[in-house]
């Protein structure tokens, strides 16, 4: 349980930090992104945020089973460690 409340704030820690320096180097703005300025229905298409981010959902759903199975075969229980 230690080792879970430690991770956890860990993360929330982590969260926090990483994200201001990111926002700090990419400095991220309002500009139109290239699926708006180049649009030719194709290559660059804007999609609704929905869509963005249930591809992203499928994307990490469906690496999940397969890098989980992987790794524990190749690296075992020092994973934990």
């Amino acid at each position: 349980m230690i080792t879970f409340l430690a991770a956890l704030a860990a993360l929330f820690i982590g969260f926090f930090i990483y994200g201001k320096i990111v926002d700090n180097f990419f400095k991220p703005t309002d500009a139109p992104t290239p699926a708006v300025t180049k649009n030719d229905g194709v290559d660059f298409v804007p999609l609704p945020t929905w869509k963005v981010f249930l591809i992203q959902l499928l994307n990490i759903a469906g690496l999940g089973p397969i890098f989980g199975a992987v790794g524990g075969a190749i690296w075992g229980p020092c994973v934990y460690l």
